[in-house]
This record gives C-alpha cells, sequence and structure tokens, in this order.
C-alpha cells in the first residue's frame, strides 16, 4: 500500500455501492496519498431507470472518496435470493458472464490504466452474493491475464459471526440466516493486511450517503444504511475504521 508498491489501483466490484462499506477508506487513504484510484463495477440494475440513478449515485460516491475514474464492465445485476431470473433484453446478468469473458474486459481496463493492484473479494464473496462470488473469479482471471497483484477484500469472520449472535439474542430482526453470518467473510488467520482508515470516516460516511436510492429504499440494504448513517462520526468510525484483505494466490 506504499508509493513505492502501489502507483494505481484498480478496485473490482459488483454493484454500486459495495465500493464504500468494505474498500471506501482504502480508496479515500489511497487517493489523499496520490496514487491513482479507478473503481470498476460488474453490473447495474436491469431497469434502465434505476440504472442511471445508481450509476449517477457511483459518480458522486467516487469523487467523495477521490476515484479518478468509474468504469462498468455493462453486465445486469443477478439479484439474490433462490431466484436466478431470466437476462434482461440485450443483457446479460454478470453470474451468467463466462469467467473468461468478464475477465477479459477487466484485463483490458487494467492494461489500460496500466494498474498495480487489483481490489477484488474473497472467495466467499463476503457474504456469498452470487455476483460478489463472480468478482472473486473473474478478479483472479484478470489477474492471471496481466500479472497485477490482487489484495480481496474481507472481513475478519469471528468478530463478524459474534456479532450476529449478540444480535439476535437481544431479538434484532435480521435478513439473514445464522449460516450466512458464521460462514462469511475469511477467517482471522487467513487475512494478510488490515489498512487504518479511521482519519477518512467521515469520508467513507459521507460516500455511502450518496447512495440515496438505496439509503432510502425499501430493499435489503437500506434499513443497514440508514442505520449506519445515524451513527455519530467517533462510532462509525470505531465500527468502520479499518478495512482487510487477503494476498490472492494466483490461478
Amino acid at each position: 500500500m506504499s508509493p513505492a508498491t502501489a502507483r494505481t489501483v484498480v478496485a473490482f466490484h459488483a454493484h454500486a455501492d459495495d465500493e464504500v462499506l468494505l474498500t471506501g477508506g482504502t480508496l479515500a487513504r489511497l487517493a489523499a496519498e496520490g496514487h491513482r484510484v479507478v473503481i470498476v463495477v460488474a453490473s447495474d440494475s436491469a431497469d434502465e431507470d434505476t440504472a442511471r440513478v445508481r450509476a449517477a449515485e457511483l459518480r458522486a460516491s467516487a469523487r467523495i472518496l477521490g476515484a479518478a475514474r468509474v468504469a462498468h464492465l455493462g453486465y445486469a445485476d443477478s439479484g439474490h435470493g433462490p431466484l436466478l431470473f431470466a437476462d434482461p433484453p440485450g443483457r446479460t446478468r454478470f453470474v451468467r458472464a463466462a469467467v473468461g469473458e468478464a475477465a477479459a474486459g477487466l484485463a483490458t481496463l487494467l492494461r489500460e490504466e496500466r494498474a498495480d493492484l487489483l481490489l477484488s473479494y474473497d472467495p466467499r464473496g463476503g457474504y456469498g452474493h452470487r455476483d460478489h462470488v463472480h468478482v472473486h473469479h473473474v478478479g483472479l482471471h484478470a489477474a492471471a491475464f496481466t500479472g497485477v497483484r490482487v489484495l480481496e477484500a474481507t472481513m475478519p469472520r469471528e468478530p463478524v459471526a459474534r456479532a450476529y449472535d449478540a444480535l439476535t439474542a437481544l431479538r434484532v430482526p435480521l435478513r439473514y440466516d445464522r449460516e450466512i453470518f458464521h460462514g462469511a467473510d475469511s477467517p482471522r488467520a487467513e487475512i494478510t493486511h488490515r489498512v487504518d482508515v479511521r482519519a477518512f470516516a467521515a469520508r467513507k460516511r459521507a460516500a455511502l450517503a450518496a447512495h440515496e436510492s438505496q439509503v432510502g429504499g425499501g430493499g435489503r440494504a437500506g434499513p443497514l444504511f440508514r442505520g449506519l448513517l445515524r451513527l455519530s462520526l467517533p462510532v462509525f468510525a470505531l465500527l468502520f475504521g479499518r478495512e482487510w484483505y487477503v494476498e490472492a494466490r494466483p490461478v
């Protein structure tokens, strides 16, 4: 993460708003230290109007974080849940995209940017969203095509599982099953990098707030985002002032 090892950093994410919670502080810190930061999003909404709104929100978030460029691979969001809906007209849902095809598109951008570092996702895709898992595979293959170094964004599994159990004991309504949180992210022993981003907590929170349609929406993330934005800045910094990565092994 030092200037000697990373000059251009490409952060590869599944959807708009994913760039904030796991990597937002890292991106803000890298940009503040003079690195070129590029955000690449694999998919957007199948609905054109929603896609335009979310793309504008992503650009606003990227400006807050200091990113120099935002790019899209052009796939449609695959959705979360047991059903995978048909592809929208003229589009392919990201999870249905062939790994080699999507990786070739990402590799083209990595070469264009002469990227030194790719940020991607761990093998579990965090909490297991199908598009997040696909980001992991596509990122590794793009790295194999280009030789770029990869750090995979994650969180330490053990405290996440303990937090889930504590909230369950308090009867806080949660929309995810216990198995998801107890098998999510990465065991602490696998984590290779921890980044202190407490000084960038205000930017991270502001970037999250830029995703207004998600913050105010009735989807799965809405209540979580609203709760996070109600936190005082010191508490937000305490909870989200560190970000974690696993150094990926070449495929």
